[in-house]
């Protein structure tokens, strides 16, 4: 049976909406913070913000956990060479945060820590503080990426630190 309230939820959610929540300064801001904390470590951190789920998602009660490591997936973060990439999802309708790190990070950083992270950005955006909460969330991460894979002489940005919209 749907959740008829998360099923309308989704609906509303325009990408108007989601643009206004998260206009070009906010963007770019986000993507500051992800570059300055790569300085410090060999970690690959993505930010994908997403307004809704499609139709056929929704239909099938995909969670935000089940998207987020479909987009982890098509943003290609397995893919690094120290299997150090992190995702920090956001399911905007939900106002759910997701994190999906590799398995080289995952060893190190466990369930429980990540789940803080998620729990400190959606306590944020609760109060509506959304570029605080994922800047908050990102150097969250930052740190756990510098205490277990800092920084090394001649290292790489394997990918982009533009904040991606779905």
């Amino acid at each position: 049976m749907p959740n008829f309230r998360r099923l309308g939820r989704h609906l509303l959610m325009t990408h108007w909406k989601v643009r206004q929540t998260f206009p070009r300064k906010t963007l770019q801001a986000i993507e500051r913070a992800i570059s300055a904390g790569e300085a410090s470590h060999i970690g690959q951190l993505c930010f994908v913000v997403e307004g809704a789920l499609s139709w056929a998602g929704l239909l099938k009660g995909l969670t935000a956990r089940e998207r987020a490591i479909e987009v982890f997936s098509q943003q290609r973060l397995w893919d690094t060479e120290h299997n150090t990439g992190v995702l920090i999802y956001l399911l905007l309708a939900d106002r759910s945060v997701e994190i999906v790190a590799d398995r080289g990070i995952h060893q190190k950083v466990g369930a429980r820590e990540w789940s803080a992270v998620c729990r400190q950005m959606e306590a944020a955006f609760q109060k509506g503080e959304y570029e605080a909460g994922v800047i908050a969330g990102v150097e969250s991460v930052g740190r756990h990426l510098r205490r277990h894979f800092p920084a090394r002489d001649g290292g790489t940005n394997e990918l982009s630190d533009k904040p991606v919209v779905l």
